[in-house]
Order: structure tokens, then sequence, then C-alpha cells
């Protein structure tokens, strides 16, 4: 047994500064070598105090002939009063190749999902990544993620099993492409939690869920980890299209790598002030993928969105159950069309398309709910991605609920969903939307000065219809909410579905 009081005994601990971050370094537990098919364990016991770094490594030194390493940890919640922030402790492991932030040495991240896992070469605990157990000072990362008053209390076991190692297998990955209908609308969920990370679900219970929510491609995406990618081969098929990703869970907000390649790992170890998001924004880039900050205004400790939207590529604007944070992220993702419409194409930004997921983790949430539907050319990993950075799509709060949006001139030209309708600013326009599968709902046209038109309640057995005539000078961009009937007087109704903009003008 040995014991490291981070408050108490400053004399065990150093504090190391790497750049972006401060992390505080334990001292060492260090194993000898033993004989095979024998097991070495210890334990540290400390206290880390209110205001602790985001990451705690305690140092392990592997020796040779290490077969698997195996940790568990507890920590103890505290009495606090109401309001105040109890105890969160994070855990994950970083092997011999070190800590620097990139990712070389990263193993695994269980978050506090788990309370132990195991590392070998032939297998892990899902979330960490087999392969050989080297010899060398590995590192396991704790990540105080909230300390009450009194200080975070731990205890953390290491256990070493020694003996040969198996053989790492070969990952098998998903193809790329599904068997699509050319161009068309294709229904995906973009934000799914397996049991890899803090989900309750298997890959093959995901997919089910997809194809019985008429899902059409589904995104991966756990947190902090990758080691999902190589379980969704079997998955995948001719009727679902799975993509590969990450939800970056960073202390500042979370942000879904979108389709990256195989195997990518991004990290997430650094805040706002640590100027480090750029650089890992262009790590889901070169790897293919999209970068979508995820439910920017939550809020959960640690998810409301501090990193800007300079580097997004799309934004998830409904995340689950429409709630009131929904309501505000809708709003300030439509601000930033409103200064789009004013400035945008003179200065040469573009605009932030929206979408929407599930994030559903476990039992009651629903996988698909809501859905983004995306017009593609096929049903592809770059097909698709293609259709959302370029806003042919509209979010849904299921299967049975369908949209079209249309802008036309007099002359028949017309536009979509994420297209512009080129047009001398006094041209007249006609916006046409129907809707299906929202009997209840109301329908409305929003634009740059705001709610324009609303449709009377769409009759349970037939299509909802608005029709509206307007001009570029008057409204400089056109999209569509369906709603439900209000649950609190004064404030709109839940959303059903809401659509990209369709933009008017020259």
């Amino acid at each position: 047994m040995c014991t490291d009081d981070s408050r108490h005994a400053p004399g065990r601990r150093t504090l190391l500064v790497t750049g972006a971050a401060t992390a505080l370094t334990l001292g060492t537990m260090s194993f000898a070598s033993a004989a095979e098919g024998s097991q070495s364990t210890q334990t540290l016991t400390g206290t880390l105090p209110p205001g602790a770094p985001d990451f705690v490594y305690l140092p392990v030194e592997v020796p040779p002939g290490t077969r698997e390493i195996r940790v568990a940890y507890t920590y103890t919640k505290a009495t606090v009063p109401a309001g105040t922030q109890n105890n969160a402790l994070d855990i994950g492991l970083f092997d011999e190749r070190g800590t620097e932030l990139g990712g070389e040495g990263f193993r695994g991240w269980s978050g506090g999902a788990r309370t132990e896992f195991f590392v070998r070469a032939d297998d892990a605990t899902p979330g960490y990544v087999p392969g050989p157990v080297r010899a060398g000072t590995w590192h396991i990362a704790l990540g105080p993620y909230t300390v009450a008053p009194d200080g975070l209390p731990y205890s953390v076991t290491v256990t070493l099993t020694h003996g040969e190692q198996g053989r790492t297998p070969r990952p098998a990955y998903p193809p790329e492409r599904a068997r699509g209908r050319g161009r068309a609308w294709y229904r995906g969920d973009c934000h799914l939690h397996s049991w890899h990370s803090d989900g309750r679900r298997t890959p093959a219970e995901i997919g089910a869920l997809a194809r019985a929510a008429g899902l059409d491609f589904i995104n991966t995406s756990d947190h902090n980890t990758h080691t999902a990618h190589a379980h969704w081969a079997d998955v995948a098929g001719d009727d679902l299209l799975v993509m590969l990703g990450e939800e970056i869970t960073t202390r500042n907000g979370h942000v879904v790598a979108l389709g990256t390649d195989p195997g990518t790992f991004v990290d997430w170890r650094y805040r706002a002030r640590d100027n480090r998001f750029g650089h890992y924004a262009d790590r889901i880039r070169r790897a293919g993928g999209l970068v979508v900050p995820a439910h920017p205004h939550a809020t959960c400790i640690g998810c409301g969105w501090k990193f800007g939207l300079a580097e997004a590529d799309v934004l998830e604007v409904w995340n689950g159950p429409y709630t009131p944070d929904d309501e505000v992220s809708l709003a300030d993702w439509d601000n930033t069309l409103v200064s789009y419409a004013r400035s945008g194409r003179r200065t040469g930004r573009t605009w932030l398309p929206a979408m929407g997921s599930s994030d559903a983790h476990r039992d009651p949430d629903r996988v698909g709910g809501p859905q983004t539907v995306v017009l593609a050319d096929d049903l592809t990993r770059t097909a698709i991605q293609e259709g959302l950075r370029a806003g042919r799509s509209y979010v849904a709060e299921s299967k049975d609920v369908t949209v079209s949006l249309t802008a036309t001139d007099p002359k028949g030209k017309s536009a979509g969903l994420g297209a512009r309708l080129p047009a001398s600013p006094s041209t007249p326009v006609t916006i046409t939307l129907t809707a299906t599968g929202v009997p209840g709902c109301t329908l409305h046209l929003v634009t740059d000065q705001g709610t324009l038109c609303t449709s009377p309640p769409v009759p349970a057995s037939s299509e909802g219809s608005a029709t509206w005539r307007t001009t570029p000078s008057y409204a400089a961009y056109v999209r569509a909410e369906i709603r439900h009937p209000a649950t609190v007087p004064g404030l709109p109704g839940p959303l059903a579905a809401f659509t990209n903009p369709v933009f008017l003008g020259p």
C-alpha cells in the first residue's frame, strides 16, 4: 500500500506545466518482474483539493514480461450544501509513449462510466485499445471533473499479470458506402454513444434501433475514444451506412468529429484559453471528418460551447428531446444566418448549416430522435458529408416527418434547402412549404426579420402546407419551423422539424 495525499504531503507530488495546461503528477508506482502467471498489486490513496488541475497523472513503472495491466478505482462522494457540485472523477490510460497532447500514448478513456478496466495485447475493456503491454512508464490519467469543498478522496489499485502476451487482433472497419438510391433524401443520426464510452448499448443494439428508426446512416461518437471503430463492421450493411467519429469532450464544450478515417483519435485535454482547438479541428478535417460543435447551450458542467464557431463545419442545434437549451441554440444559430445575410457575402464568409442528433446513450433514449435528413448524391460517407456541409438538409423528430421548402421566381427557376435563388431585390419570389406526419402542428416561415408567416394547425388527416410571397429585399433567407402546440403559454411549442435556409437575392 502506498499513499499520496495531494493536500497534506506536497513532497510526494510534482506540479508540471506543459505548455497549454497544468497537470499534477503523483508519486511513481513501481513494479518488479515476477514469475509467469503471477500477479502484482499496488494501491495508491490520496485526496485532490478544490482547484485541482484538469488532469492528474499517476506514473506506473511496468516491467518486462507483463501480460496485462488492470486498474480499479474508487472515490468518495461528499456531503455538500444544495447547489454545490459534488465529487466526480474520470479515468483513462496512457502507455510508455507518454501523455503529450496529440495522444500518441493514448490507450483508452472511460470517463466516469467504469470503476475498472484492463488492457492486454489480445483484448481490452470497451473504450480501451488492445495492444502490447510494453515495459516502461505508463500513466493512469485521472480527471477531477468536479471537486467538493472538502476535497476528493480517491483510491487507485493497479494489478499487473506477468506472462507471455497474446496476439493483437487486426481491426475490421465498416465500408464507406451502402446501397443507396442515387440522389435522394437520406436519414441519419450522427451523435450516438455505445458501451465504448458512457453508453449502455452495444453496436449491434444501436444498429437494430437505427434500422427501426428508419435511418440510412449513423455516425459513431463515443466520448474521447475511438475504440468502437473496429466493432461496427458487422453492424453496417447495404441498408445502413456506419460512419466513424468521436465526441471530443473538453471542459469548455463538446464537438462531434463526424465521419473521420477509421482509427482516428482526437485529443480532448485543453480548454478555450489554451488556444489549441484550431489545431484539433484541423486534425478532424485532415482525417476526412466534419467539425460539429454539439449541444452548444447545454447546461451540464463543461458542456457549454466556448470555442467560437470559426472552425465549425456544421452546428448541432437540436440534441435529443427538444428542451429550452435547444430553443436557445436555434435562436443563436439564426443570429449567424442574419449576420451572414447582412455582410457575409461581401466579406467572403460562409454560412453555418445546422443539424440535429439524438445523443442517445441508453434506454429510454431514442435513436433517431431527432434525425437529420440530407439530400445527397448517394449513400456514401463523402456524399453525406457534402450534403451536410452544403446545408441540403432538415431535422425531423422521427421517420414519420417529411418537409419540403422551395423558393421560385416568376420564370419558374427554383432553389431548395442550402441553395440560393438569384434574383434582383424587387423580384417577386414564392415560398412553398409542405410537411407530412405533423398533425396538430403549425408551419412557420422564418426570415432575417423573424417569423413572417404562420399556418393554421395541420389537420390530422392531411399534410400541412404554407405559401408566402416575398422579395429578396424583404427576406434575405427563408427557413421553416414546424412546431407542436405550445406547452407553456406565451412560449413557442416544441419543434417537430426545422430546415436549413433558402437564400434569396444576387
